[in-house]
């Protein structure tokens, strides 16, 4: 699909270490709730706000490819992980801004955990001016009522998401979407147990896992 024919482009990033069905069904209701042309799902390679991943780039890459396989509206977007030093997400949202076009509404999908500590992140006030942001609100999570953040929130908060698609950037959106109890933390100490994961993520993907022994895995017998 050309930037041409796409009204709203949404940018879910993450490790996805591993990637997982709580990352995947998110992405797809974003899509259908909120009436995204697509969705792209960015690892990043160095992650500035966290510790590094387990698993090197090149295989979260490939499980985030198994993953999205056959669904037409999430696609795979590698870029980060073809820079050197830590991944700005400001500096992938001026480079979709320059494929996609002006007119495109570009989404950048975030956790209500990570925009606690939004005011943290390399050239935060600058991403609105190239996007805006969709907070999926999490069982449990609540956003700050005081502060820099806060303050942030209310200047820039939709009611309503059909104003997502009328304008390219500038806005924020809370959506609450199906909670599904699923982390990669969790998912990573199963395999190195040796519990099942099955059902928790899709089936290429712990094929993947177990060809190449991530994680530490050990092996035992697939039912």
């Amino acid at each position: 699909m050309s930037s041409t024919q796409l009204s709203a482009v949404g940018v879910f990033g993450g490790t996805f270490d591993p990637i997982h069905y709580g990352h995947l069904r998110s992405a797809l209701e974003l899509c259908e709730r909120l009436h995204l042309s697509q969705l792209r799902l960015m690892p990043c390679a160095v992650p500035s706000h966290r510790a590094m991943p387990h698993c090197s780039a090149q295989q979260r890459a490939a499980m985030v490819e198994l993953a999205v396989k056959g669904e037409s509206r999430l696609m795979y977007d590698g870029r980060e992980l073809q820079r050197n030093g830590p991944s700005y997400t400001i500096d992938s949202l001026m480079e979709l801004r320059s494929e996609l076009g002006e007119s495109v509404s570009l989404n950048l999908v975030m956790g209500c955990d990570a925009v606690l500590g939004i005011n943290s992140w390399h050239r935060w006030e600058e991403i609105l001016d190239w996007a805006h942001v969709l907070v999926i609100a999490r069982p449990g999570w609540q956003l700050p009522e005081q502060g820099e953040v806060s303050q942030w929130l209310a200047q820039h908060a939709l009611d309503e998401p059909h104003g997502l698609v009328e304008k390219a950037s500038g806005s924020v959106y809370i959506e609450q979407l199906r909670p599904l109890a699923i982390s990669s933390t969790e998912i990573r100490n199963l395999l190195a147990s040796g519990q099942s994961v099955r059902y928790l993520m899709p089936e290429p993907v712990l094929d993947y896992i177990e060809e190449h022994g991530l994680y530490e895995i050990k092996k035992r017998e697939r039912t």
